[in-house]
């Protein structure tokens, strides 16, 4: 019954392999979710390229370092949906025998990137408005007023189509993330353009592109935080190790559970390797699929349980308790 590679897709004698509803990324959210999501994408980098081009010429044109840190979000946003649209494609790519799991993982990547360039993007934001607050520059209010409100309106546009997608994977929660860092960045822009039209209070173009640096820079933590556990193949957090492994030891005939393992592949795709003492023979039927029912009732649908009339783990000093 050994089972030298946990993540393996090969069927065995002792095994469980389910693909439930939801087990898989591309059955997860259906065809239908998926065309709605790439659409959202699409339109979303068109109106992105379309505003970016503005904001571009307005911040020249006005000076206005929110503008142009508005901008330099903007910038990073099209190429994050652009990855995003693509890698939403590559990730329904069929496996092969040496990619079993086809290229899920491209979704957490996609992710991790998105949310690592938003990190850097607002460590320059931070570092050139506190030069600012030093030698306040001149700002046309009136240009930076138009342009950010023109802004606000495109990017309220941009984040409305993918409000309805964000929670389908951590890849597109990281473009949702991206415009909705856009949108309050223009916010910001509107509100400080405004002060400085009404007071000539020049800080106010710094303290706007703070601010909503701030408020990106936690969503944007978030999201990296969570790519890399993933990748680390850390145990779900909506799941308790603890948990599972006392519902899988009162399965009846299973005397004891090690090796346990809980990852996420991709989102919505939690996987589960086991080896479990079954002494007598004649129950590992019965076990096995009782482990499966009890598993999918806990959002795991790829089990691969390891079935042993008694413990090897003498033999195999690597594994976990």
């Amino acid at each position: 019954m050994a089972h030298s590679h946990p993540h393996s897709q090969q069927g065995a004698n002792g095994h469980v392999h389910s693909h439930g509803a939801g087990g898989h990324a591309h059955h997860h959210h259906g065809p239908h979710g998926h065309a709605a999501s790439a659409r959202a994408l699409k339109l979303s980098l068109a109106l992105t390229v379309g505003i970016l081009v503005l904001e571009l010429v307005g911040a020249w044109l006005s000076n206005s370092l929110a503008l142009l840190a508005d901008a330099g979000h903007v910038l990073t946003d099209a190429g994050a949906l652009g990855l995003s649209l693509f890698v939403a494609w590559l990730a329904r790519q069929p496996g092969s025998q040496a990619k079993t799991y086809g290229y899920l993982r491209w979704e957490i990547l996609a992710a991790l990137i998105n949310g690592a360039t938003l990190l850097l993007i607002s460590v320059w934001i931070i570092i050139e408005a506190i030069s600012r607050f030093h030698a306040p520059q001149p700002v046309t209010a009136r240009s930076m007023l138009v342009v950010a409100v023109a802004g606000l309106l495109v990017n309220a546009v941009a984040a409305w189509l993918l409000h309805g997608s964000r929670d389908g994977s951590l890849n597109l929660r990281g473009a949702y993330l991206h415009v909705l860092g856009d949108l309050l960045a223009s916010a910001g822009t509107v509100v400080a353009a405004a002060i400085i039209a009404v007071t000539g209070w020049l800080l106010a173009d710094p303290i706007a592109s703070l601010v909503t640096t701030v408020l990106i820079v936690i969503g944007a933590w978030r999201l990296v935080r969570e790519s890399v556990d993933v990748l680390l193949e850390a145990a779900p957090p909506h799941i308790s190790l603890d948990e599972v492994r006392g519902s899988l030891e009162r399965i009846p005939g299973v005397d004891s559970v090690h090796d346990l393992h809980v990852w996420t592949v991709t989102s919505g795709v939690v996987a589960l390797s086991a080896h479990a003492v079954v002494q007598e023979a004649g129950d590992h039927q019965n076990v096995l699929e009782a482990a499966n029912d009890m598993l999918a009732g806990m959002g795991i649908h790829h089990v691969t349980v390891q079935l042993e009339c008694e413990s090897l783990s003498a033999r195999e000093p690597h594994l976990h308790p």
